[in-house]
């Protein structure tokens, strides 16, 4: 499996910094059919959690999240990478991303079997750069 890079959408909601509050996002979305690409959550000032989803499908997750009154950020973009596993894997794109000087501003990966998935994160003004670079 070659490695595959593309651009996605991605928003998050606010939500207090208590148990169950991801899991009554999660549930919305699953009621609805809503499949995630990916998922971050964590804690950020005021006693809330910043609850990042990656959608598979934007245009159904936005549907979804607007009828259950989710307060969505703004649409943004990221990029979300996905290959077979193996040592270096992650370091190959950030190595195209540091020798084009674009910033990594944040990151997420896992790993599932022999396969990889992470998500990563730029400045807005660097998407298009980026995007060039990753052949996303």
């Amino acid at each position: 499996m070659a490695d595959k890079i593309k651009r996605v959408d991605y928003y998050y909601v606010q939500v207090p910094n208590q148990p169950g509050q991801a899991f009554q996002t999660l549930a919305t979305l699953k009621e609805a059919n809503v499949n995630l690409l990916a998922f971050t959550a964590f804690p950020t000032e005021g006693g809330n959690s910043q609850v990042v989803m990656v959608p598979e499908k934007p245009e159904a997750f936005v549907k979804a999240a607007e009828k259950a009154a989710l307060k969505l950020s703004a649409k943004k973009e990221a990029f979300f990478v996905q290959g077979k596993d193996r040592p270096g894997a992650l370091a190959e794109v950030f190595n195209k991303l540091a020798t084009a000087k674009i910033n990594v501003h944040a990151s997420n990966a896992a790993t599932a079997g022999s396969a990889y998935g992470f998500v990563i994160w730029v400045k807005a003004k660097d998407v298009d750069a980026a995007a060039k670079v990753l052949g996303a």
